[in-house]
């Protein structure tokens, strides 16, 4: 029973843990540079300036469904990327400037 709780305690606080920007750097090396460049500045005609303020404006949560489902000629990235990873990219895109 102790075991039980303490489990369901440790999933419970899971998305309170916080998202890892270094992982998430080289998630976005390995599938965003192609697009956005290795400093988030495009490389690709009508990719977003990630380095722009107001290209991130929307809440992580957000930010994650865009890299879930795709956007305009960017790929979504669900069952390629697990949850966490995305939020790990959102958590590096928040580094850029």
């Amino acid at each position: 029973m102790k075991h039980a709780l303490a489990v369901g305690l440790f999933v419970l606080a899971l998305p309170a843990l916080a998202a890892d920007p270094l992982r998430g750097a080289e998630l976005f090396r390995q599938h965003c540079t192609g697009c956005h460049g290795v400093a988030g500045r495009p490389v690709l005609p009508g990719a977003p300036d990630l380095t722009k303020p107001t290209a991130l404006l929307k809440p992580d949560t957000a930010l994650a469904a865009t890299l879930r489902s795709g956007k305009g000629g960017m790929p979504g990235y669900a069952g390629l990327l697990r949850e966490r990873e995305m939020l790990d990219v959102v958590a590096h895109l928040r580094t850029l400037r």
